[in-house]
Parts: structure tokens; C-alpha cells; sequence
């Protein structure tokens, strides 16, 4: 017997019944192969592919940031280093500024002395000559004027003596 609804037709002969015995029929040989399991193990293993290359990236991420990190830090000691190490060369430099003054203000200063002595030594050798001179002098005018006022063997004697004393006075 057939069932039928006002207007319509009887329920075996409607597409709509074929279509859905044929969905479950096809639903049916989905489950008996196992296509549902498939689907779900194919999705658990992207899952946890996906899982994995997360837990990788994020270790990437962390080593990046520990890196970044490390780098900065050197770059910070290295700042540090380099800061010091003109702090040092200024302080060597003022060092070596100062010493060189100091050295040449030494040097003028020895050299002044020098000079100094140099003329002192000079000015005494002058007056030497000037006074050896000036002996010269007058020994030969004594010399001129005792042979012409005292004259033979007594003003020789008289010349000879006094010559010689007057040289041992001012020499």
C-alpha cells in the first residue's frame, strides 16, 4: 500500500526519498572505511603539526629576544668600554700636555741659567782683559816714565822691583 498525502505523491516515488536513502547509504560506506577517522587523524596531525611549528616559533621568538638582548648588552658594554677608553686618552693627554709644559718651562729655565752664566762669565773675562790692560798700560807708562826720571843701574833695579810688585797687585 502506498501512503499518500493529499497532493502529492506516494512516498517511493519522490526524488527527495532517493536522495536521502542515497545519502545514507553513502553515509553509511563513509563510516564502514573509516573516512571519519581519516578526517579526524589528518586533522589531528595538522593540529599538531601546527602545534609543533607554534612551539618552534615561539622558541624562535624567545632565542631572538634572549639574542636581541645579548646584543644590546654588548653593544652597551662596548659603549661603556669605548667611553672609558676616551675618558683615559683625555686624562693620558692632559698627563702628557702637562709634563710637556713642565718640560719646556725646565728647559727655558736652564737655558735662562745658562745664558746667565755665559754672561756673567763673559763680563768677568771682560773685566779681566780691561784690567790686564789697563796693567799693561800702566806698566809700560811706569816702565816709560821711570827710565826717562831715574836713569842706570839704581832705576833699573827701582823699575825691575816695582814691576814686579805691581804685577802680583793686580793680577
Amino acid at each position: 500500500m502506498s501512503v499518500m498525502l493529499a497532493g502529492s505523491l506516494p512516498f517511493f516515488e519522490r526524488a527527495e526519498t532517493w536522495v536521502g536513502v542515497a545519502f545514507f547509504i553513502f553515509v553509511g560506506i563513509v563510516v564502514y572505511l573509516g573516512v571519519p577517522r581519516l578526517i579526524c587523524k589528518t586533522l589531528d596531525d595538522r593540529a599538531d603539526a601546527i602545534r609543533k611549528e607554534l612551539d618552534e616559533a615561539r622558541k624562535l621568538r624567545e632565542e631572538a629576544e634572549n639574542l636581541l638582548a645579548d646584543y644590546q648588552k654588548r653593544a652597551r658594554e662596548a659603549e661603556e668600554e669605548a667611553q672609558g677608553i676616551i675618558e683615559q686618552a683625555k686624562r693620558e693627554a692632559e698627563a702628557l700636555a702637562s709634563e710637556t709644559r713642565a718640560a719646556l718651562q725646565d728647559s727655558v729655565a736652564r737655558r735662562a741659567r745658562q745664558a746667565e752664566e755665559k754672561i756673567a762669565r763673559a763680563e768677568s773675562q771682560a773685566v779681566s782683559d780691561v784690567r790686564a790692560a789697563a796693567v799693561d798700560a800702566a806698566i809700560s807708562t811706569a816702565e816709560t816714565i821711570l827710565k826717562t826720571k831715574a836713569a842706570g843701574d839704581t832705576g833699573n833695579r827701582l823699575l825691575s822691583e816695582s814691576i814686579e810688585a805691581l804685577r802680583g797687585k793686580l793680577n
